[in-house]
């Protein structure tokens, strides 16, 4: 299967990395294709609301930026994985940019071969995934119909934790 996951960390070893990586692992052990786009790193505007990709773009951005990247592997994925660390009860910025940017790349449906997405968090309190929840739920669950694979957290003392990390190589290792 072939995974794209979204890394919406800015930290380049952080809990988010870590847990990524875990996933990572698991999943290529069974022979799944992983690829992870840090997306702070690139350069991705957020939506300008033109509909420009509803009407002339026929589903194309009118943005030229690294954003096409990010489409090129999502026409590919079968599933999707969205990691951030939580700000302010959401996902990172960097990250809610480039969802946002998904408004092109399902209209006008979905990417054909995108069936599953799951979601992993980071945080440094078990209250602060309302906002992210609600954007996964309402997102990738209703609007793009996706099958739920699942949300993982860590918090506090759990991130980087022995315990955690063998949590996500499990999952990735459970996938078919």
């Amino acid at each position: 299967m072939n995974i794209l996951v979204l890394n919406g960390s800015p930290r380049p070893k952080g809990n988010t990395k870590q847990m990524i990586e875990a996933f990572q692992n698991g999943a290529a052990s069974r022979g799944h294709h992983v690829d992870v786009v840090d997306v702070c790193k690139l350069r991705i505007g957020g939506c300008l609301a033109c509909e420009y990709c509803h009407t002339k773009g026929k589903g194309e951005c009118i943005q030229k930026d690294d954003m096409k990247e990010v489409y090129a592997l999502l026409r590919e994925a079968e599933m999707l994985v969205i990691a951030s660390p939580i700000y302010y009860h959401g996902i990172s910025g960097q990250l809610k940019c480039a969802v946002d940017r998904f408004y092109s790349a399902a209209y006008p449906n979905k990417p054909p071969k995108l069936k599953k997405v799951a979601m992993i968090l980071s945080s440094g309190d078990a209250d602060m995934y309302d906002g992210a929840l609600f954007s996964f739920k309402g997102d990738f669950l209703d609007y793009l119909g996706l099958e739920n694979m699942g949300v993982f957290t860590a918090h506090g003392a759990q991130n980087g934790s022995a315990a955690k990390l063998m949590e996500l190589r499990e999952f990735g290792a459970s996938l078919s």
